[in-house]
């Protein structure tokens, strides 16, 4: 914190640097990195084309069926890289870049998606642990910082920890969803390479693409860990005046 004096109105003016949005700016960096990362890494296999010939649609189709899955929708939707699997509707979603590609990134983020699929078939635990996670996880990102801030503004400490609190779970979410996310991409590589989807070449590029997509989500766990530093540091600040 430091002070000036101003000539307006003949009245000191002071001006306060927050040291803590360091770490949102270091989470910020990290994101970005990592977002870049995964548009470059995913470029380049979209450039390379798969040698079976299959859309990232068909091989989706081929690897739930071969999984003894049926009764899971494919649908294309508008984008690129936001594919996604609904456990609650049963529906796989494949953007423009993956649906009706047949590079070896597009089938290789089709086969990610699946990886979902069959840990819902599963149960997989820690997916289950996220889907029972996802209300709290959306309640605490709307109205942690909301509630933060008017405990910062009116010195009322059960405000900040109930801000605190509910970005923790936030941040619980985001750290349930790493073993997902990594075990989805391991089964979709098994399943490439078991079933000679592809070869041996591919499935390295498609370990690539999948290990880039990861990243984003260690990027993002990390931006939100860091946060919840500078939420600690700045209560604890308020506590001491």
């Amino acid at each position: 914190m430091t002070q000036m004096l101003g000539t307006f109105g003949y009245y000191p003016i002071r001006y306060y640097f927050d040291p803590t949005l360091i770490f949102a700016v270091l989470g910020l960096i990290l994101s970005l990195i990592a977002s870049a990362g995964v548009r470059s890494t995913f470029a380049k296999y979209s450039r390379v084309r798969s040698a079976s010939g299959l859309t990232g649609a068909q091989a989706a189709e081929r690897i739930l069926h071969q999984s003894g899955i049926y009764d899971v929708r494919i649908e294309h939707i508008r984008g690129n890289l936001n594919d996604h699997y609904d456990p609650r509707s049963k529906v796989l979603r494949l953007s423009d870049s993956t649906f009706f590609s047949d590079s070896v990134a597009a089938v290789g983020v089709a086969a990610h998606e699946c990886g979902h699929a069959l840990q819902h078939q599963k149960k997989y635990a820690p997916l289950v642990l996220r889907s029972t996670l996802v209300p709290a996880a959306n309640i605490g990102s709307s109205l942690a910082w909301p509630i933060f801030l008017l405990g910062l503004i009116f010195s009322m400490r059960p405000l900040l920890t109930a801000g605190i609190i509910l970005f923790g779970l936030a941040v619980l979410f985001q750290l349930v969803t790493l073993p997902v996310e990594f075990n989805a991409s391991s089964r979709a590589v098994k399943i490439l390479s078991n079933t000679g989807m592809m070869r041996d070449t591919e499935v390295n590029g498609v370990k690539k693409v999948l290990k880039a997509a990861a990243m984003t989500y260690v990027a993002s766990l990390a931006a939100s860990v860091l946060q919840l530093i500078r939420l600690l540091l700045l209560a604890g600040g308020r506590n001491r005046d």
